[in-house]
C-alpha cells in the first residue's frame, strides 16, 4: 500500500513538473564601468551598451517566459575586483517594464515607460534603450526558433508615454520570426 502511494505521487509530480529548456537569451545591457562598446551600425553612434546573449534555463509558458526573461537581472561576472555592477540590464537600470502575451496568432510584446528613468552613469537616450530592447526580444526569438519550421508574428508597442517622451511611440513595430 505504501509502495502504490510513493508511486502515485512520483507519477503526479512528473507529470505536473514543469519542462526547463536551456537557450540563448541575448538582453540589453550596459556595458558602463568597463572600456567597451557594443555593436557599430553604419552611422550609429558608439554605445557603452550592446544585446548580448548568455545561456539561460527557461520554464514556463513559450515563447510568452522566454521574451519575459530578456528583463532577467544580469551581473556581468568578472575576474577584476574593482568591477561590481548589480545589474546591467538596461530595461532594469532605466525602469521599463515588460509585458508579453499570446493573443490569437500574435506575440504582444510592451514596453511599459511610465517610470522611464535613465542613470546619470548610463550614457543613452530613452531611444537608444528600447531599440536594443526590441533587438533583444527579436535575436532571442529568432535563436530559439533557429532550428525550428516554427513561425511567429510579433507586435512591438510603447506604453506609458507622456508629452515629453510621446515621439517613443513611433518604435512600436511588427515582424515575423521563423520560416
Amino acid at each position: 500500500m505504501l509502495r502504490s502511494a510513493v508511486l502515485v505521487l512520483l507519477m503526479q509530480g512528473l507529470v505536473g513538473g514543469s519542462t526547463i529548456e536551456v537557450v540563448q537569451l541575448y538582453q540589453p545591457l550596459s556595458l558602463h564601468g568597463t572600456d567597451g562598446v557594443g555593436e557599430v551600425k553604419d552611422g550609429e553612434d558608439l554605445l557603452q551598451a550592446a544585446v548580448l546573449s548568455r545561456p539561460f534555463a527557461v520554464s514556463g509558458a513559450l515563447p510568452e517566459d522566454l521574451v519575459k526573461a530578456v528583463a532577467h537581472p544580469q551581473q556581468i561576472p568578472s575576474n577584476n575586483p574593482g568591477y561590481q555592477v548589480e545589474d546591467a540590464n538596461l530595461l532594469n537600470l532605466c525602469q521599463v517594464g515588460l509585458n508579453v502575451e499570446i493573443r490569437g496568432e500574435i506575440l504582444m510584446v510592451r514596453f511599459d515607460v511610465s517610470e522611464l528613468s535613465i542613470p546619470e552613469e548610463v550614457d543613452l537616450t530613452s531611444r537608444q534603450v528600447l531599440k536594443l530592447a526590441i533587438q533583444a526580444v527579436r535575436r532571442t526569438l529568432e535563436d530559439f526558433l533557429r532550428d525550428s519550421d516554427e513561425r511567429i508574428e510579433v507586435s512591438v508597442g510603447i506604453l506609458g508615454t507622456n508629452d515629453e517622451n510621446a515621439a517613443l511611440k513611433d518604435l512600436a513595430t511588427r515582424f515575423v520570426v521563423g520560416t
